[in-house]
């Protein structure tokens, strides 16, 4: 068998794994490559395989690092199956067609442009009538049911409690000719013991491990400080009827921040002057999808619900629907929070209300997740000034926050745990879905750990297995 690393090698996004064996080739995720706008487009349009030669897509979850290039695979020529979890075909339903919306918005600007300088216009690397075929190719698989998806190809999934419906694959390989092989793939492995749903499995006897390196270098702080400084910065808004303004993802970050509002709120510790507003539509048709999963909450979400307090639903929460209301929001005063996407900040509304707040200094920009390299959420961590939105150079005045509690990936502790329980018959390791920092600290824990052959692959490297 072969493996060979297309996307998430030496970066964290546009994931895709080509694995090779019993005459199959198989796509591990098909993701979306994220940054600079010109060289995200052509990477993600300039597929590295023929789709018409790609007999199944084996997608971890939803995100469209990990979903989103699916279309465009599709667009190619692809028509083999896609196996996922219920949750997340939901999931990727909303989630690719706003991706659509959110390519026709941008080239529309871009267009623009081009025309002026009499250039040839760009066309979207999809639009629905893809998304429409795409989701009739989709098998849902549920978790712990081992499927055979071709002879001698068993797939089974686990719980990787990263977001709603996310998974870890496991492909066995039985070989008339050679070795039988176990591959085990993280895709992304959730935080331990975060808000709403269970805590990630241990699926063991895998001898070929890809393992995901996003947090391999650090530890997350406690989550008592997500909620001390939510509180701070509740109490700061109040005080200044300002805005604070959270870039979040759609799918489990919105709802992790429903979810600590509603302790504060609990505890006292929401000014009653304080408006919610979560302006995204889509994170409103994911929060119901949440809410239709209820059988993989953990404990202390099935406690609330049981005693009558749902925790996606915060007193007062407005879903914003109309672009003209959420561009009132912008003359509104506060207090007031709004959540909005793009989490990295590269599109949606969020980078309309950081343009309108980002000069005023008692506003608070909140970063609440993993911000990739050149994104404009990555500018504004590193509080660089000016900062250039949607063509303007602004000075960036308003407060910068970050926790790093919220986040949706494990830290080095949650990955070495992990690690730990499942390694004892891992041959090879591959550190993946990292920054280059990132996979040579997982390769290291790979070595540490004794595992003989651990690497970090990169962009195109094939590697044979016997």
């Amino acid at each position: 068998m072969k493996i060979t690393f297309y996307g998430a090698a030496q970066t964290t996004t546009g994931s895709m794994h080509l694995v090779e064996a019993n005459g199959k080739r198989i796509l591990l995720d098909c993701g979306l490559y994220q940054g600079h706008r010109k060289e995200a487009f052509e990477k993600n349009r300039n597929l590295p395989v023929d789709p018409k030669t790609i007999d199944y897509v084996i997608l971890s979850h939803a995100h469209v690092d990990h979903s989103g290039n699916l279309p465009q695979l599709v667009r190619q020529g692809f028509r083999g199956r896609v196996f996922a979890r219920q949750a997340t075909m939901e999931l990727c339903d909303i989630l690719l067609r706003d991706s659509c919306f959110l390519q026709k918005r941008d080239l529309e600007y871009v267009n623009k442009k081009r025309k002026r300088e009499g250039k040839n216009l760009f066309e979207p690397l999809y639009d629905e009538k893809d998304v429409d075929v795409l989701m009739q190719l989709f098998i849902p698989v549920h978790m712990h049911e081992p499927r055979e998806i071709a002879r001698g190809l068993t797939l089974e999934f686990f719980n990787a409690g990263h977001i709603l419906g996310s998974a870890l694959v496991q492909l066995d390989i039985r070989s008339d000719h050679g070795r039988n092989h176990r591959l085990l793939f993280s895709g992304d492995l959730g935080q331990p013991n975060q808000p709403i749903l269970r805590h990630f499995e241990y699926p063991s006897g895998a001898d070929i491990l890809l393992i995901e390196s996003t947090y391999a270098d650090r530890y997350h702080p406690t989550t008592d400080d997500v909620e001390l400084k939510l509180e701070r910065l509740l109490k700061h808004i109040d005080r200044h009827n300002s805005k604070l303004i959270i870039t979040a993802f759609s799918v489990g970050r919105t709802q992790q921040i429903i979810w600590y509002l509603n302790r504060l709120l609990a505890r006292g510790k929401v000014p009653r002057e304080v408006k919610l507003y979560i302006d995204s539509p889509l994170s409103q048709k994911a929060t119901k999808i949440y809410a239709s999963h209820r059988e993989v909450y953990n404990e202390e979400a099935k406690r609330m619900i049981a005693e009558g307090k749902d925790p996606l639903v915060f007193p007062g929460m407005t879903f914003v629907g109309t672009p003209e209301d959420s561009m009132a929001l912008n003359t509104t005063p506060g207090p007031m929070i709004i959540i909005a996407a793009s989490g990295m900040c590269e599109g949606g509304r969020i980078v309309h209300h950081l343009k309108s707040a980002v000069q005023d200094p008692d506003n608070v920009i909140l970063i609440v997740g993993f911000q990739a390299e050149n994104t404009l959420g990555r500018r504004i961590v590193e509080e660089r000034n000016p900062i250039r939105i949607l063509g303007e150079e602004l000075e960036l005045k308003a407060k910068v926050e970050v926790i790093n509690a919220l986040s949706a990936h494990a830290d080095r502790a949650g990955l070495s745990d992990w690690l730990d329980e499942i390694k004892d018959n891992v041959r090879y390791a591959f550190a993946v879905h990292g920054e280059p920092e990132k996979v040579s600290a997982m390769e290291q824990l790979l070595k540490d750990r004794g595992i003989p052959n651990a690497v970090a692959p990169m962009p195109g490297q094939t590697f044979k297995i016997d």
